[in-house]
């Protein structure tokens, strides 16, 4: 005769026993795991050259990826945007499509605008941001639960050096030429 039950979060079984250790199981398999990704997009020119750039952390702030890029004509506005379509398929590829289902991700941007026009508080009134409002919206199908919130552009340093980094690369290999 067995005289404990040793609880499994791959076993669904044993929930239905009602062992002790089910209800914690149970948590513990219902717990999504949170992303803090730290996003900025700017542009020199408004429109001009544009880049973005992502930090991706877990929620005890440990970084887990840095990302830059550089997007070529932009307004900051559309740069702001990308650097969230940009993060969202970072996330995808690096930790696949079926795991990144399980991420609650927290958005920190320093963009009021954009921070409020994706949680629908402010009205897009410019119409090249539409296309990608409707794209952040649809990625959003792929992921948990997703928040965006603005932050002092004094915490967003390390994006913002990222997003000027890739306008830099580009400007010094235009120089080159």
């Amino acid at each position: 005769m067995v005289n404990s039950i040793v609880c499994s979060l791959y076993d669904p079984f044993l929930f239905v026993l009602g062992s002790s250790c089910s209800s914690y199981s149970l948590n513990m398999i219902n717990k999504k795991e949170k992303l803090i990704i730290y996003t900025d997009g700017g542009s020199r020119g408004n429109p001009g050259p544009s880049g973005v750039g992502v930090v991706v952390s877990n929620e005890k702030s440990q970084v887990i990826k840095k990302y830059s890029k550089f997007l070529g004509e932009k307004t900051n506005n559309e740069a702001e945007y990308e650097a969230v379509i940009f993060a969202l398929g970072k996330i995808k590829h690096l930790f696949g499509k079926e795991k990144a289902k399980n991420f609650d991700i927290e958005f920190r941007m320093d963009s009021e605008l954009v921070a409020r026009q994706l949680r629908g508080e402010y009205k897009i009134k410019e119409e090249k941001l539409f296309p990608l409002f409707i794209k952040i919206w649809n990625l959003k199908m792929d992921f948990g639960e997703m928040s965006f919130v603005e932050i002092p552009r004094e915490k967003n340093k390390e994006a913002d050096a990222l997003a000027n980094e890739a306008m830099d690369d580009i400007e010094q290999k235009q120089l080159a030429f």
